[in-house]
Order: structure tokens, then sequence, then C-alpha cells
């Protein structure tokens, strides 16, 4: 396995280290391990400053996979997959800790499944179908907005009383609504004339 595939698993790894930094350990547990009360206190921080390394972990495995060709298919199937997940389970985790409505986590992990199974089945045809620059904008939305919605609008609060982590959360939503579209939209006929 290359170091390209190796950074891929480990961020893949380091996820449900971030969902356990997000959990609000009861009142009982907290009081009898300090360890547990102080991450029901700093643990969404230390969660943001994982996610945000995760995330961008993401360019550098993909850095390496090109300049060092190691582009493999186990790579292309993991490194999509490794996004997925950390998306995922941010926006479950933000629904559990009522930072986000449950409509967000609906549309934008809906939105993945639909074109991950797209995918899956231009691949079954022979045909590959690669991400456009607006998935990659969606992308980059959806890691600042969730950052932002996990450190609850800071350091934007320090400024303004206006919610910006609410309002890159609503742009997310609405760059992952229209890239799905262009992206259907775009590789309909592809399909079509494979068919």
């Amino acid at each position: 396995m290359n170091l390209a595939n190796k950074i891929t698993i480990i961020r893949i790894i380091l996820i449900p280290f971030f969902v356990i930094l997000l959990l609000p350990y009861p009142h009982w547990l907290a009081n009898k391990a300090q360890i547990f009360s102080h991450l029901n206190h700093y643990g969404v921080y230390y969660a943001a400053i994982l996610f945000v390394l995760t995330a961008a972990t993401d360019k550098l495995d993909g850095y390496i996979a090109r300049k060092y060709n190691m582009i493999t298919n186990l790579g292309k199937l993991l490194d999509p997959l490794a996004d997925k997940l950390l998306i995922s389970a941010a926006l479950i985790m933000l629904v559990s800790l009522n930072r986000i409505p449950g409509w967000i986590a609906i549309i934008i992990i809906g939105r993945e499944i639909v074109i991950t199974a797209i995918r899956s089945i231009a691949s079954s045809k022979g045909i590959a179908l690669a991400a456009d620059k607006h998935g990659k904008l969606k992308m980059v939305f959806q890691i600042i907005a969730i950052t932002a919605m996990l450190l609850n609008n800071y350091p934007f609060a320090l400024l303004i009383s206006y919610p910006i982590d609410k309002a890159l959360m609503l742009t997310a939503v609405l760059l992952t609504i229209y890239s799905g579209y262009n992206y259907i939209k775009t590789n309909y006929k592809k399909l079509q004339l494979n068919t």
C-alpha cells in the first residue's frame, strides 16, 4: 500500500475519534473521571481542530498521489469515501448537538448518496465521471461552514452579531443542491449514450 492510500486510511480512522470528542458525557461519568468533564467543556474545540486537519489531508494525499504517480483504484475508491464519511459524521453530530436542523444533514448526505449511485452506474458501464469545480467549491464551503458551526460562530462573533456560521451553512446547502443538479445535468448525456 502506497503513502497516499495510507494517509487516506488514517483520515478514515480519525473519524471515530472526531465523534468521540463531540459526545456529551453524562454528569455521573464526568464527576468520576476528569477527562470526561474536560471533554464536555472543550471537546468541541478539539473536534474542530481534528476536523480541519482531517479535511486538509485530503489535499495532501491527492498531491502525493499525483506527484509521485501513486494513483490507484483503491485510492480512487477510498479518497471520496473518506470525504463523505467525515462530512456525514460531522453533520450527524451537529444535528445531535442541536447546532443545525436535520433537514440540512438530509440534503447534504442525500446529495452524496445520489451522486455516488450515479458514479457507480457509470463505473459499471466503464465511464469515469470526475468531480467538477462546483463539487470542489461545495466541499470547501461545507468544511468552512461545519467548522464555524462547531465553534459556535467563533471568531466571527467577536466582530459582529450576525450569525456568519448559519449563513455559511446555508450557502453550503445551496451549493450542494446546485452542484448536484449541475453534475446530473452534465453527465446525463454521457450515461444515455452508453445505455
